[in-house]
């Protein structure tokens, strides 16, 4: 490996294994990565995954390690973790005792974030700030709730408390996967909405913008109201809208360029060049090596807007603790606090009613 560690390229890559091949090695090494996302076929328990989070920072100590991690049925790694309430009951907490739902949220994110710092992981990318219209079986009890005002309030709880933690939020998936029924992992959904229709989905995410959100993570939803590409594809929602309207200046995630929703497009260089064109910061491949090959030398490592960004976030989490050091969490007050009022939440029933 060079000396010279290079900046944070825009590729969020994964590994097939448990532990790092030579290949891994070098797709780590190689410029345009600058992230890796940890999936359950990584994960054999807390040792392994330290160890193998510790030799990918070997290769690239600046790497972004990131897991979704949000809790429910997406949480990826489960034995030997706290198994975190889906956000619905969160948001059911909530509608009953605003103040306990508010707590509940910033207690469960700082002990998501804590959890994932013992092994390593830098950040879950979580929140999803979708609203539930009960529409979409992808998002269902994800969301926290329908309400805007209370998604926004419980998503910035739940940041405060991964700040806590050293970690980071990615709100996702901009503007709002919560309306369409299909499922943008096998088909690209239409929501055939105009702005006025989406203000409500919009809300959370600029009242999150307004206090300082880190990243956040684009749909692979078609809003032909708005634009005819996919948002996640899309210069006018994500420079227009998001850069210039919103005045983000956080990273933004294009969502996995292998999903069935970005598929439309075409190849994976057609799909990566135009999320780059578009302004997304990272682009997320996963589950096909070939494709990430074929990116290595596709995708443009020249933007130094977008490097600084990465940079930042990534600087979010520098100062999360080391993989496996300190005092167990079992004897940390808080973490004590917060895996019981986790089980509390779960024996109420995981939607609070």
């Amino acid at each position: 490996m060079n000396e010279t560690v290079p900046r944070p390229g825009p590729l969020m890559v994964d590994v097939p294994g448990t532990r790092l091949s030579a290949e891994d090695e070098q797709v780590l090494a190689h410029p345009a990565v600058g992230s890796v996302i940890i999936f359950t076929r990584n994960y054999e328990d807390p040792a392994q995954l330290a160890e193998l989070t510790a030799a990918m920072r070997r290769v690239r100590p600046n790497l972004l390690i990131a897991a979704d991690q949000e809790g429910g049925r997406v949480q990826r790694f489960r034995d030997h973790f706290t198994r975190v309430v889906p956000m619905r009951a969160i948001g059911a907490l909530a509608a009953r005792d605003q103040a306990a739902g508010l707590h509940a949220a910033r207690e469960i994110g700082w002990l998501l974030a804590t959890e994932l710092a013992q092994v390593g992981v830098d950040m879950p990318l979580a929140p999803v700030v979708d609203l539930d219209y009960g529409a979409s079986t992808v998002i269902g009890d994800r969301a926290f709730s329908g309400d805007a005002a209370t998604v926004g309030a419980l998503a910035q709880a739940l940041g405060e408390g991964l700040r806590e933690a050293g970690s980071a939020s990615t709100a996702k998936h901009f503007p709002g996967h919560g309306y369409v029924a299909a499922d943008s992992h096998a088909e690209l959904p239409v929501d055939e909405r105009d702005r006025t229709g989406l203000a409500e989905d919009m809300a959370p995410y600029g009242a999150l913008i307004k206090q300082g959100l880190d990243s956040l993570m684009m749909a692979h939803v078609r809003y032909p109201a708005v634009d005819d590409l996919p948002a996640s594809l899309s210069p006018r929602w994500i420079g227009d809208i998001l850069r210039n309207e919103y005045a983000f200046d956080g990273c933004v995630f294009c969502d996995d360029l292998s999903m069935g929703g970005a598929a439309v497009i075409g190849g994976f260089a057609e799909r990566a060049r135009q999320a780059q064109d578009a302004g997304c910061d990272y682009l997320p491949i996963c589950n096909d090596r070939a494709a990430t090959l074929e990116l290595l030398d596709a995708v443009r490592i020249d933007d130094d807007a977008a490097a600084a960004r990465r940079q930042a976030l990534h600087a979010r989490c520098a100062d999360r603790p080391e993989g496996g050091a300190g005092a167990p969490l079992a004897d940390n007050p808080r973490w004590q606090a917060a895996a019981a009022l986790n089980a509390e939440l779960t024996a109420a029933g995981n939607d609070g009613r």
